[in-house]
């Protein structure tokens, strides 16, 4: 699967590997979680429960190349969402009402809750009654979560 990716991003990838896959293997939905995001993918649970699956449980760097790779080939997350928050801006204004955002995102896809949407409007600085620049938004919440947390 190197083949596929750039040097740079192998060694990236492995750098970030071996970094939560201390045992040289990822042997949990928590581990592989960690890694993905921290390389900026964003798989769903169930994507993750079956690239585990497929792989009797464990992924070894080899593997973890090739779950990269068919994932990178899945999504362009940044362009996704931009494309639709401008769906729904029929006023190509570049704005959406913190109330419709909050709903979209405890009612769709991978729902959150409400504490957890909170948590995003403190972080991205949004109050409840105001409009949100979909594209500020887009950036902040696409960012890989600093190692620090």
């Amino acid at each position: 699967m190197a083949r596929h990716f750039k040097e740079k991003d192998i060694d990236e990838f492995r750098e970030c590997f071996y970094l939560y896959a201390r045992s040289g293997q990822i042997k949990s939905l928590d581990e592989l979680s960690l890694i993905m995001r921290s390389v900026k993918m964003c798989p769903t649970v169930q994507e993750m429960k079956q690239y585990l699956k497929n792989k009797g449980g464990k992924l070894n760097f080899a593997d973890f190349l090739e779950v990269a790779h068919i994932q990178t080939q899945k999504e362009n997350v940044a362009k996704e969402i931009r494309a639709a928050f401008l769906a729904n801006d029929t006023r190509r204004t570049g704005l959406i009402p913190a109330s419709e955002l909050r709903h979209i995102l405890q009612g769709w896809g991978e729902k959150l809750s409400r504490r957890e949407v909170d948590q995003i409007f403190r972080e991205c600085n949004i109050s409840s009654n105001t409009m949100v620049k979909y594209e500020e938004f887009c950036k902040i919440v696409l960012e890989p979560i600093p190692d620090y947390y």
